[in-house]
């Protein structure tokens, strides 16, 4: 199973600026790259606070969010509330014929699956912004080694930039 995370960054690295910080900051190139590259993969997963930011399941996609509240139910075909852990979800959705998934935040969901080493690949939208303060890419002390594969210009000001993250055994 093939791990993206696929995140818009600020120049000085923020995510974003509080929990309910909405990405429309990052632009419409980086919205479209979003909806392609998770329509492609078919299934993204994302942190309750990013969901509730969001507001309700992205169409086309499987969206599965993770959550310590188990009461938490959904009412939309494509969502899935769950409570697992990272390599359980990755092993639910490949038994389901996926065999690529986007991770799409925040910070702390991020953090979870790269101190397990799932995350094969990261893609950013580096904005011309400086927020000065608010959220990282990751929430907790997280090191990886990455391999630079593309970088373009994307729209007037942004940078696209795809990394592989090599593995630990290399």
């Amino acid at each position: 199973m093939k791990v993206t995370l696929l995140m818009a960054v600020t120049l000085d690295g923020r995510i974003g600026k509080t929990a309910d910080h909405f990405v429309n900051w990052a632009g419409k190139e980086d919205r479209k790259l979003f909806v392609e590259v998770t329509k492609k993969a078919g299934a993204l997963i994302m942190g309750s606070k990013t969901f509730d930011t969001i507001g309700k399941p992205l169409p086309g996609r499987r969206n599965i969010i993770l959550s310590r509240n188990k009461d938490r139910k959904s009412v939309w075909e494509n969502l899935v509330f769950t409570d697992k852990t990272p390599k359980a979800v990755l092993e639910n959705l490949e038994k389901d014929g996926f065999s690529e998934v986007i991770l799409a935040g925040g910070a702390t969901i991020n953090s979870l699956f790269a101190k397990e080493n799932l995350i094969d690949e990261i893609i950013v939208t580096i904005s011309p912004l400086i927020f000065g303060y608010g959220f990282s890419l990751f929430s907790e002390d997280i090191s990886m080694e990455l391999e630079l594969r593309e970088i373009k210009k994307s729209g007037e000001n942004s940078i696209y930039a795809r990394y592989k993250v090599k593995n630990q055994e290399e």
